[in-house]
């Protein structure tokens, strides 16, 4: 009898202990999952941030780039202006029909005016559309003011020189003429 006494005290303090064993195996469990769930949420969180970051990033760089060149276009705005300029100047047709020599010069100068066109295009310079819109101080600059009483008082009846903007920057304001208000 002390024998079974001491067999069922030696078995419940094993089946206490593997009880005790397995509530903390719960608790240990548990505190796993919870642990695990807060990594996981911090490893997204560090995820967009770094996704954020580097478009940021990436915004800055285009932003900077188009900075960069603007100072250049400027310079070359000037020249492409006299391109057009001398193009205009004249009844081209006439011209080339006159001499061959002179045809060929004026193609040539044709062809250059295309191609800053082209490389504008290439570095998101854009031509400024102000003729027949309403005026906005941020594009445009008012050189003059004409009376049209067929026109709103703002609109766009002339362009002196052409605007143009790099991406969202504008790189030189439009010069132009605008109806008067009336009275």
């Amino acid at each position: 009898m002390a024998k079974d006494k001491k067999k069922n005290s030696s078995k419940k303090k094993s089946e206490e202990n593997v009880e005790e064993f397995q509530v903390k195996e719960n608790v240990d469990h548990s505190e796993l999952e919870e642990k695990l769930k807060e990594a996981e949420k911090q490893i997204l969180l560090s995820l967009a941030d770094n996704d954020n970051l580097r478009k940021r990033f990436d915004r800055e760089k285009e932003d900077l780039s188009n900075y960069v060149i603007s100072s250049f276009a400027k310079e070359i705005l000037s020249v492409l202006d006299n391109l057009e300029r001398a193009l205009k100047s004249t009844d081209l047709d006439e011209l080339k029909k006159s001499d061959q020599n002179i045809s060929q010069f004026i193609e040539g100068i044709e062809l250059t005016e295309k191609q800053i066109i082209t490389i504008f295009e290439k570095f998101k310079i854009e031509k400024i559309n102000s003729l027949d819109q309403n005026f906005d101080p941020n594009l445009h600059q008012a050189m003059f003011e004409v009376e049209d009483p067929d026109k709103q008082p703002g609109f766009i009846t002339e362009v002196v020189q052409e605007g143009y903007r790099i991406g969202d920057r504008l790189l030189r304001p439009a010069m132009v003429g605008v109806v008067k208000k009336k009275g």
